[in-house]
């Protein structure tokens, strides 16, 4: 294997054209990758993210050095995102791919989010033969068509009707999704890695076949870590509770609100934006204890976990991993999660808080953090040490790279 190695990292939404998750990733992958001395570019695309965005603010992002970024955007990117929703293909964004691709010989190419950038058909081109192709599944895009596997807008999807969850969403049917397709496009790829051990074994439950399917976690980077425990300036707030993320109905922030009447003297910071946010007001109106935030940078959120009791993750769809956990735990915060997706996995592995599945064990668990001062003292520090041992950079990267190896010798015999 070469060294140092060109990764061409490939997305749908990316830096300030991005709305979290898997764009997060890909940016903490792509600086640990450069931090190691190797190349890195990443090709994402604009059009998805003008066409999707509303009035979503763009995100703060500055690109590390030596990155090459590409960014595709065309003359009519309505047009081109409807042909790469209703065809599972590249459409327009195939000659300039296939031009980078062919440009540089790229050691590693590894697939993210690529529902709208070229689907299937993108994983399909042309590469050299001694390339290691390799994908993440950030969401559940592969098996269903709204990403989620949150039906009908109210509910996980146990029994799918695909067609009928997606017109209900507003959205076009996708008549060329079958499961045989997508597993024959999946035959394209050297290996497939998941977030969670639930999200892997959803997606096989679910029909998904690759004879290199593997769990490898996210991870925060070093940078992260090292800036919680710098001096942060910030006024001191009332005790408070956290919400992070984009606001959604599935990731359920509005089962949280009405439960802050049963604490007038703590506060719930909610911070992120979205389509929900009009509704979540509504809800928290008559409320004094809830504050919104609006999106904020990362030393700005730094400063948010530090300070709260706990971060709630109320989730109501199957995440794939669970970003927010590791960021709270980053300032030995502790966390209270839903029993739902792989978010129980998370607090198990790390013993860094409490699990809930109705509002009572949800406003008991919020009793026991507030008032226990030496529980949260102690799930803080648990979670704080399970980052360092199972989500670090290093125990990522060390990982990352020596199945990247493995596959490689694969190729070669």
């Amino acid at each position: 294997m070469n060294f140092p190695m060109k990764f061409c990292l490939i997305t749908t939404f990316f830096g300030t054209h991005s709305f979290g998750g898997d764009a997060g990733y890909v940016d903490h992958l792509s600086r640990a990758l450069l931090r190691r001395g190797h190349e890195v570019t990443i090709i994402y695309c604009r059009d998805a993210y003008e066409v999707l965005r509303g009035d979503h603010p763009g995100r703060e992002y500055t690109p590390p050095a030596g990155l090459k970024l590409h960014a595709l955007q065309t003359r009519f990117p309505l047009l081109n995102q409807i042909w790469a929703h209703q065809t599972g293909g590249l459409g327009a964004y195939r000659q300039p791919v296939q031009h980078i691709l062919n440009q540089s010989r790229f050691d590693v190419v590894h697939f993210h989010n690529i529902s709208l950038i070229g689907g299937l058909e993108l994983l399909a081109l042309p590469l050299s033969s001694s390339t290691v192709k390799i994908m993440t599944a950030h969401e559940h895009w592969l098996t269903c068509p709204l990403s989620l596997l949150w039906k009908l807008n109210r509910e996980v999807c146990q029994q799918p009707q695909c067609i009928r969850c997606t017109l209900y969403a507003k959205r076009p049917p996708q008549f060329w999704r079958s499961l045989h397709r997508v597993n024959q496009a999946l035959a394209h790829l050297d290996g497939l890695i998941f977030p969670s051990k639930h999200a892997r074994n959803q997606h096989h439950d679910r029909g998904i076949r690759h004879p290199h399917m593997i769990h490898l976690p996210y991870f925060l980077p070093e940078e992260w870590v090292q800036q919680t425990y710098a001096e942060l300036s910030g006024e001191h707030h009332r005790p408070y509770f956290l919400l992070v993320g984009r606001m959604i109905k599935e990731k359920g922030f509005h089962t949280v609100i009405p439960v802050m009447a049963h604490f007038p003297e703590i506060e719930l910071h909610v911070a992120g934006t979205g389509p929900a946010l009009p509704q979540l007001k509504s809800i928290a109106a008559g409320l004094e204890n809830v504050r919104f935030l609006g999106l904020k940078s990362y030393a700005e959120l730094i400063e948010l976990y530090r300070h709260a009791v706990a971060l709630i993750v109320p989730s109501l769809f199957y995440e794939t991993f669970g970003f927010v956990v590791m960021e709270a735990f980053s300032s030995k915060t502790p966390v209270i999660v839903r029993d739902r997706g792989p978010l129980p996995e998370l607090v198990h592995q790390s013993q860094g808080g409490l699990i809930f599945r109705t509002e009572a064990e949800l406003i008991q668990a919020m009793k026991r953090l507030y008032t226990q001062d030496t529980l949260r003292h102690q799930f803080g520090k648990n979670g704080y040490q399970a980052l360092r041992q199972l989500w670090s950079e290093n125990t990522h990267l060390e990982r990352y790279l020596a199945w990247i190896e493995d596959l490689c010798t694969k190729k070669v015999f």
